[in-house]
């Protein structure tokens, strides 16, 4: 399929020693311009409606960090000419946006286990329906809810007419700022997920009788990260959705020292790149991104502890700012 020979490629670059941000970015471009590439072809075969439209990422793609094992997340967004179109215009673009999410499987982007895809007719939304979504998240903000809600705050568009995501976007950036019941909801949720370090600073294992002795680097590594560098992108309304540029981003308005902000991004990518790594070695969907730490040399051990430091450090500036 197309998305492994971008993996391959990256693979080689990878093991030659290509730093892991730059290499996300590298392999999240050339997925990009793949899915584009499909969106295309795909359109040219359906009668759409003459309105504007386009086609947004959500998640890892979203956030420009899709690694060697990434599913789809998207959605779709119009412009109906008026609001009493909106049903039958949604009618005919779910049947094309179906068909890209069975193409880009084809092409080796696994469909969404969550359904997150722009065939789902609750992601494909008209302009005003998406700014109602993102308003009931900000003004209910419901920590089950916004668990599930988090990554459509990671969109960006991909295809079509990109300044009705940009509207969507500009629109956004101000108002998480007046919301801060949701800011704290999504700090409580975001500290649900502590780093797998327990007690006198040991591993903390996750993967219980069916992968014992092993650490969820997804859930119990990066995702800290990303939750912090996320919510505090929120706060200061910082346009980037990437994680290390939404932390260089939002460290002036957070007082953050460079020597802390660049401790944390090299922690992060750290754990990112024994991801990847783990994720070379193939295995099922559960297990590809669980790492057993009895694998990894006495030196990476050492680092990985040190990047969980850094994870929970992000989360103790998270618990002094929204939990007082």
């Amino acid at each position: 399929a197309a998305a492994n020979a971008i993996r391959q490629r990256g693979q080689e670059l990878f093991v030659n020693g290509m730093g892991v941000e730059s290499l996300c970015q590298w392999m999240s471009g050339l997925n990009d311009l793949l899915c584009m590439r499909v969106i295309e072809l795909i359109a040219n075969e359906f009668d759409l409606p003459p309105v504007s439209w386009c086609w947004m990422v959500f998640g890892s793609e979203g956030r420009l960090e899709q690694t060697f094992a990434a599913d789809q997340d998207n959605g779709l967004i119009f412009q109906p000419d008026n609001e009493e179109e909106t049903a039958r215009i949604r009618n005919a673009l779910v049947p094309f946006a179906k068909a890209v999410n069975k193409a880009l499987d084809r092409c080796g982007f696994t469909l969404c286990r969550g359904d997150i895809m722009a065939g789902n007719p609750n992601l494909c939304l008209s302009v005003s329906e998406w700014r109602e979504r993102f308003h009931h998240w900000l003004a209910t903000p419901d920590p089950k809810a916004l668990l599930n809600a988090t990554i459509f705050f990671d969109f960006r568009p991909l295809y079509g007419q990109d300044e009705l995501v940009d509207e969507l976007h500009n629109w956004l950036l101000p108002r998480p700022a007046e919301h801060p019941r949701f800011l704290r909801a999504m700090a409580t949720e975001a500290l649900t997920c502590s780093p797998a370090l327990g007690w006198f600073g040991q591993f903390s294992y996750d993967g219980g009788h069916r992968y014992p002795h092993t650490i969820d680097l997804k859930k119990r590594g990066a995702r800290p990260f990303i939750d912090a560098a996320r919510i505090w992108a929120l706060k200061h309304g910082v346009w980037s959705t990437n994680s290390a540029e939404r932390l260089r981003a939002a460290a002036a308005d957070m007082k953050r020292s460079p020597a802390d902000t660049a401790a944390a991004i090299e922690a992060f990518d750290l754990i990112q790149r024994i991801r990847m790594q783990r994720q070379l070695a193939g295995g099922d969907y559960d297990e590809i991104n669980r790492v057993n730490p009895s694998h990894l040399s006495s030196s990476q051990r050492l680092m990985l502890k040190e990047a969980f430091k850094q994870a929970r450090l992000l989360q103790l500036r998270l618990r002094q700012e929204f939990e007082q």
